[in-house]
C-alpha cells in the first residue's frame, strides 16, 4: 500500500489458499491466525484480553502497510484484535480494540533481504512457531501446557479447555507424533473464515447524478433493511429511520453514495487523510487522539467499514459485535518503538447514531 495518496485504496475479502498467507509472503489478511511480522516479542496475551469478560480477544485482520520513505518501515503491518461478543462493546466504545503496529527494515534478522518465492513446501519457514510456543487454538504465544501430555501449548487456561473439548481429549496420551501435530481437520470454533485482503484503488465517476430526497430515503430504507446493515438497525421502525436520516443526512448520504460504487469494500485507507463517517455524531476530534507514546501525534491511516461484520459470525451467536466504521490511527512518524516489538496504536469505533435505541 502507499503511504500516503489522494486516493483511496480499497480492501475485499477474498479465499486464497491458507500456504499462500504465512508471514514470509507479508499478507493483508482477516481471519484466521495472526501472520506475525516479528517472529519473536509477540504481543503478551493480558495486552490481548477482553477489559469486560478477560476472555482472549479474537484476530480481526492484519494489513500490511509499509512506508517508502521510513527505511525502518520497508516491511509494515498493522493487526487488530476485538472481542466479538456484542455485551462487551458498548455503543461508541473502543475499550475492547486493540491495535498493534509492527516494522522491520528490508536487512533484517528474520527475512530475506530479496522478495519471497511463492513455494508451499517452503511456505512456513520462517515461521513464529520457530521462535517461541504458539498457542495451538489462536496462534498467539503461549505460555502454558498440556499438563497431562506436555506435547501442546496454550495462551490460556480458556484456550486449553476449548482444544480439551472440541480435539485434544482424543489424542491426548497417544504418540507423540499424533498428539502435539496440528491436525488439519482440528476443530476451532475460536478463529474467524480465513480471506486474502485484496486490495484495489478505488475509481470514481467523473460525475453523479444527483438524487431526489424520496429515492435517498428508500435506498437508506432498503440499506438498514439488508444483511450488510449493522444488525441493530435492520429492525428499527421507519418512524426512527427518518429521525436518524435527518439528523445524519448529510453525513450518511456521503458515506452511502461513495460505498455503493463498491458495495462489498470491508476496508478503506488512505493514510494522513480523513475517514469516511457514517454519521456526524461521535466524529473524534483532534483532543480525542491521543500521541503516541514516542511523542508523535497519530494520523488516521485506514478504517474497517460495516460490510466486513457479514463475515464475523462464531457458533451461530447472534449477540456479535456490531460497528459503523472503526478508524485506526497511528504514528505519524512510524517510530522504531514497533521494531523489536509490537507497538500499540489507537482506534476509534463509531456506530450509526446516539439516537438508536440499544
Amino acid at each position: 500500500m502507499a503511504s500516503a495518496s489522494v486516493s483511496v485504496e480499497l480492501g475485499f475479502l477474498e479465499k486464497r489458499t491458507p500456504w499462500k498467507l504465512q508471514s514470509k509472503f507479508f499478507p493483508s489478511k482477516f481471519g484466521g491466525t495472526p501472520a506475525w511480522l516479528r517472529l519473536n516479542n509477540l504481543p503478551n496475551r493480558s495486552d490481548i484480553l477482553c477489559k469486560t469478560c478477560n476472555k482472549p480477544l479474537s484476530f480481526i485482520l492484519q494489513v500490511y502497510a509499509p512506508i517508502q520513505d521510513i527505511e525502518s518501515a520497508f516491511h509494515r503491518t498493522l493487526f487488530l484484535f476485538a472481542c466479538v461478543n456484542g455485551k462487551c462493546n458498548p455503543r461508541n466504545n473502543n475499550t475492547n480494540f486493540v491495535v498493534f503496529r509492527n516494522q522491520l527494515p528490508r536487512k533484517n534478522e528474520i527475512y530475506s533481504f530479496e522478495p519471497p518465492v511463492y513455494n508451499e513446501k517452503l511456505s512456513l519457514d520462517p515461521s513464529a512457531s520457530k521462535y517461541q510456543p504458539l498457542c495451538a487454538i489462536c496462534g498467539c504465544a503461549a505460555s502454558l501446557k498440556c499438563s497431562k501430555c506436555s506435547e501442546v501449548d496454550y495462551c490460556c487456561e480458556d484456550h486449553q479447555d476449548l482444544d480439551w473439548k472440541w480435539n485434544h481429549k482424543n489424542v491426548c496420551g497417544k504418540e507423540s507424533s499424533e498428539c502435539g501435530t496440528k491436525k488439519k481437520n482440528m476443530v476451532n470454533k475460536f478463529l474467524l473464515p480465513e480471506y486474502e485482503l485484496c486490495i484495489e484503488t478505488e475509481e470514481l465517476p467523473s460525475t453523479t447524478p444527483e438524487k431526489s430526497d424520496t429515492d435517498k430515503m428508500e435506498e437508506y430504507r432498503q440499506f438498514m433493511k439488508s444483511v450488510k446493515a449493522p444488525k441493530e438497525m435492520q429492525d428499527m421502525p421507519l418512524d426512527d429511520l427518518d429521525i436518524i436520516m435527518k439528523e445524519n443526512d448529510k453525513a450518511f448520504n456521503k458515506f452511502q453514495k461513495r460505498i455503493k460504487l463498491e458495495p462489498e469494500q470491508v476496508l478503506r485507507y488512505q493514510r494522513e487523510e480523513t475517514p469516511l463517517w457514517i454519521s456526524a455524531e461521535h466524529v473524534p476530534s483532534a483532543e480525542d487522539i491521543p500521541n503516541c507514546s514516542c511523542g508523535a501525534k497519530r494520523i488516521f491511516e485506514f478504517q474497517i467499514m460495516p460490510q466486513l461484520l457479514s463475515y464475523i459470525s462464531l457458533d451461530g451467536n447472534e449477540d456479535t459485535v456490531d460497528w459503523g466504521t472503526l478508524a485506526v490511527y497511528t504514528c505519524s512518524k512510524s517510530c522504531e518503538q514497533g521494531i523489536e516489538s509490537y507497538a500499540r496504536e489507537f482506534i476509534w469505533k463509531q456506530d450509526v447514531s446516539d439516537n438508536q435505541q440499544q
